[in-house]
C-alpha cells in the first residue's frame, strides 16, 4: 500500500525526470528549424521526460487514493501534491503548443518547490472526511479547481515574461492559458456553490474563501474584457494577471492565516 511514508522517492523521481525534460528542451538552439530532425529528437525526449515525470506522480495518487480509501483531497498538502501534479501537465501542454523552451523548466521549479514542501514539512494525513466531504460534489469541486490554478500559474509565468519580452504570440498563448483556467474556475465556483446548498442549505454565504474566489474569478475576468475590447497596453496587462495571481494565492491558503477564517468552512486542514 503507497502511504506518504514513501512520497520522498515518488517526489525525487518525479523532480528527476522533470529536470531532465527541461534541460533537454532548453538546449535546443534558437536557429535550429522545428522541423529540423534534431529539433525534433531533443522535442520529442524533453516530452517523454516530462510525461515520465507526471506519471510518477499520477501513480503515487493513484495508490494514496486507494490506500486511503478516499480521494486525497482534503488537507493543505494533498492539495500541493495534485497542483505539482497539473502544474507539469500544465506547462508541457504549453510546451507542445507554443514550444516555448523555458516553460518546462519554470513549471518544474512550480511543482518541485510543492513537492519540497511535502516532503520537508509533512502535515496530519488522516482517513477520515467530515459530513459535509461526504458529496458527490468533492472530487469533481476540488480537482477541477487545482486544474484551473495550474493553468492561470502558467499564464502568471508568461505574463511575468512579458513583462521583459517583445514576443508577440506570449500575450496569445497567455490568452489561451487563461481562458481555460478561467473556464475550469468558473465551474468549480459554482460546483462550490451547489455543493453548498447541498451540505449547507445556502448557495453563497461571503466566507472569507468564497469572497477571495470572487475577487480572483472578477480578475481575470477583467484581464479577458480588456483583451476582447482591444484596451490596455503589454505591461499593464502582464501586470494585471500577476496581480490576479497574487489574489489566486490569497483564495487558496492565503485565507487561512486570516483572523477570520478560523471560523471558516473552507480549512483544509479541520
Amino acid at each position: 500500500m503507497i502511504s506518504w511514508d514513501v512520497f520522498i522517492w515518488f517526489g525525487i523521481f518525479s523532480v528527476m525526470f522533470s529536470i531532465f525534460g527541461s534541460l533537454i528542451s532548453m538546449c535546443a538552439d534558437d536557429h535550429w528549424s522545428q522541423s529540423s530532425l534534431r529539433y525534433r529528437r531533443r522535442s520529442n525526449a524533453a516530452v517523454i521526460f516530462s510525461v515520465a515525470s507526471i506519471a510518477v506522480l499520477a501513480i503515487f495518487i493513484i495508490g494514496l487514493w486507494v490506500s486511503l480509501d478516499r480521494p486525497p483531497l482534503r488537507t493543505m498538502g494533498e492539495t500541493r501534491l495534485w497542483y505539482s501534479f497539473f502544474a507539469l501537465a500544465a506547462g508541457l501542454f504549453t510546451y507542445i503548443r507554443w514550444r516555448y523552451r523555458w516553460i518546462l523548466s519554470f513549471s518544474t521549479v512550480l511543482s518541485t518547490v510543492f513537492i519540497m514542501i511535502n516532503i520537508f514539512r509533512p502535515e496530519i494525513h488522516d482517513q477520515t472526511l467530515m459530513p459535509a466531504l461526504q458529496s458527490p460534489w468533492f472530487i469533481p469541486h476540488v480537482t477541477v479547481y487545482m486544474f484551473s490554478y495550474s493553468f492561470l500559474g502558467c499564464a502568471f509565468l508568461l505574463a511575468a515574461v512579458g513583462l521583459f519580452s517583445s514576443k508577440n504570440n506570449i500575450m496569445e498563448a497567455t490568452d489561451t492559458l487563461v481562458y481555460i483556467g478561467l473556464a475550469f474556475l468558473t465551474f468549480g465556483m459554482l460546483s462550490g456553490a451547489l455543493w453548498a446548498k447541498q451540505a449547507w442549505g445556502h448557495y453563497w454565504s461571503w466566507d472569507p474563501k468564497e469572497t477571495w474566489a470572487l475577487v480572483t474569478w472578477l480578475c481575470y475576468m477583467f484581464y479577458i474584457h480588456l483583451r476582447l475590447l482591444g484596451k490596455g497596453s503589454r505591461k499593464v496587462l502582464c501586470l494585471l494577471l500577476i496581480f490576479s495571481f497574487a489574489c489566486l494565492q490569497m483564495c487558496w491558503w492565503g485565507v487561512n492565516y486570516l483572523p477570520t477564517a478560523q471560523d471558516s468552512l473552507h480549512i483544509y486542514n479541520r
